[in-house]
This record gives C-alpha cells, sequence and structure tokens, in this order.
C-alpha cells in the first residue's frame, strides 16, 4: 500500500507540494515512484524557468516507462536536486525526502486546487 504522507498536497498527477514561505518544494508521490518500478533517470528544468500551473516540467525514466511531471503550481524554477542526476533511485527509497525542484510561487491561490492527504488518500485508494 502507497505512503501518503501529511502536511503535503497533491497533484491530480501525482506531484507532491511542500510549502516553505513562498516557495515550493515538489516531489512526486510514493503511489507515482511504485507504480513506475525503477527509476533510471529524472528530467528537470533549468534554473530561472518559469513554469505555469498544469505545465509539464520534466520527466521520470523507469525500466517500465517513461512519465511527465507537471507543476502543481505556477512559478520561477529556482533549485533543482542535483542529487537525482547521479542517484535517481532516491525516489524510489524516499519519494518525500527526494524532492525534484523548488519553485518561487506567483500566486498562492493556486494551492487550492491541489488535495489534502486524506482526499489524495481516498483518490489513490490507500
Amino acid at each position: 500500500m502507497s505512503t501518503v504522507k501529511e502536511g503535503l498536497l497533491y497533484s491530480e498527477s501525482h506531484e507532491w507540494v511542500r510549502m516553505d514561505g513562498d516557495v515550493a518544494i515538489i516531489g512526486v508521490s510514493d503511489f507515482a515512484q511504485s507504480e513506475m518500478g525503477d527509476i533510471t533517470y529524472v528530467d528537470m528544468p533549468d534554473e530561472g524557468d518559469t513554469l505555469a500551473q498544469g505545465e509539464d516540467f520534466g520527466a521520470l525514466e523507469s525500466v517500465k516507462a517513461s512519465s511527465e511531471l507537471y507543476s502543481p503550481v505556477s512559478g520561477t524554477v529556482i533549485a533543482c536536486n542535483a542529487e537525482l542526476e547521479e542517484a535517481p533511485q532516491r525516489i524510489n527509497q524516499d519519494p518525500y525526502s527526494a524532492w525534484i525542484i523548488k519553485v518561487e510561487v506567483t500566486d498562492k491561490a493556486q494551492l487550492s486546487a491541489l488535495m489534502s492527504a486524506a482526499a489524495y488518500a481516498a483518490k489513490i485508494g490507500a
């Protein structure tokens, strides 16, 4: 059974968001990584890129498939997790500590479109 971490917000496309002031720390859920299998590569945007809510910003590749990543919020990419370039399997090991990007959010009202942990758990049947 997939773990759903409390205190995070979740998108329909299985990304999680942890807010730190005006910065959204974004990764993929335990459900998403378990569905993909062993992740072998993480495609990330460049720092300074501007993202729109719902826009794809990269992809995860595994032995089974490639899956697009979609931004749960609009804003500017201020950091990418360089550790994932060398060790993408960290997402499989602990998807809630292996964040992918950090985005300076331009419209916090967009957070209301995301699901709580309870709503996401109900969606995935956890």
